[in-house]
């Protein structure tokens, strides 16, 4: 069988409050992930998502449990080049260019080679001579993208990856992470965005409370959480300046196909639906940064 690319079992980890108390981050979390899935993280503030990210990529260590990354512990993985994250936070060095911040984390790896593959990967062959204080928000974090892509690793770790990105960035930047998946790399990513993980994540992870409460593909969450939405055209003489006719209405209750009506559509409740059944104690304004209510 192929080794998966993550499994985790029993991870915990605590950690110490200023007033003395200990806040459970991650609570028995169990988790496999195999090579090629794109997977989605979400949670609302204090969910456990960025702690359990960093136990993924080994910058903390859990209080009980374990995790591999392809077989090796996390860092080992990580130093490997196996691994790479782009981060929400995190520094780059505005006197660079982009290429010449691409060219100094190449060398670092070891590949040189990498540097012209990565910028048209990330959308920047035509940024290369921007210095990185003159980049927008969203044209940072493609660098940092850009960055993660040079050891080529089989595992991507992504935390609100398309922040400050524009529509065309965003779904550019997605449409790479699908070929880059087809090709057999992993992606895992953090999001508050509900629509980009409902619409670009094979599988959904929701975390409340430091552990999983749900763990499906996504169209499966969805379903499960909230009926489903019939719309359709009704014929226009049933139409008034009042709206439908009622009559009417009460007819297509009982039998849709004679009377014509075109355009028949049923679809999945939403992700964000599903998102507020299995968080429901968290207020919704909390939870639903970026996403349409």
């Amino acid at each position: 069988m192929t080794r998966p690319a993550i499994h985790a079992t029993g991870l915990r980890k605590t950690f110490r409050a200023t007033d003395g108390s200990t806040v459970v981050a991650v609570d028995d979390v169990d988790l496999t992930v195999h090579p090629g899935e794109i997977v989605a993280f979400l949670g609302p503030n204090g969910a456990g998502k960025t702690t359990t990210v960093d136990l993924l990529l080994g910058l903390t260590r859990p209080d009980a449990g374990g995790i591999e990354v392809y077989g090796a512990e996390p860092g080992a993985a990580v130093r490997a080049g196996r691994v790479s994250a782009v981060m929400q936070t995190g520094g780059l060095l505005h006197d660079f260019t982009v290429e010449e911040t691409v060219r100094a984390i190449a060398a670092l790896h070891g590949r040189p080679d990498r540097v012209e593959v990565v910028l048209e990967r990330a959308g920047l062959t035509d940024l290369a001579g921007r210095r990185v204080e003159a980049c927008s928000g969203g044209e940072q974090q493609r660098l940092k993208f850009a960055l993660a892509l040079v050891p080529d690793p089989d595992l991507v770790v992504l935390d609100e990856p398309t922040t400050g990105m524009d529509v065309a960035a965003r779904q550019e930047f997605w449409r790479a992470m699908r070929a880059d998946a087809a090709l057999g790399r992993t992606i895992v990513f953090a999001t508050h965005y509900l629509a980009e993980a409902d619409e670009f994540a094979e599988r959904t992870v929701l975390m409340n409370h430091g552990r999983i409460v749900h763990d499906a593909a996504t169209a499966d969450v969805r379903a499960a959480y909230g009926g489903r939405t019939l719309t359709f055209r009704p014929p226009a003489d049933v139409v008034g300046t009042d709206g439908i006719d009622a009559a009417w209405l009460a007819r297509v209750q009982q039998a849709l196909a004679p009377l014509g009506v075109a355009d028949l559509e049923v679809s999945a409740a939403s992700l964000e639906a599903a998102f507020l059944a299995l968080t429901a104690e968290t207020p919704v304004d909390t939870v639903l940064e970026g996403a349409t209510r």
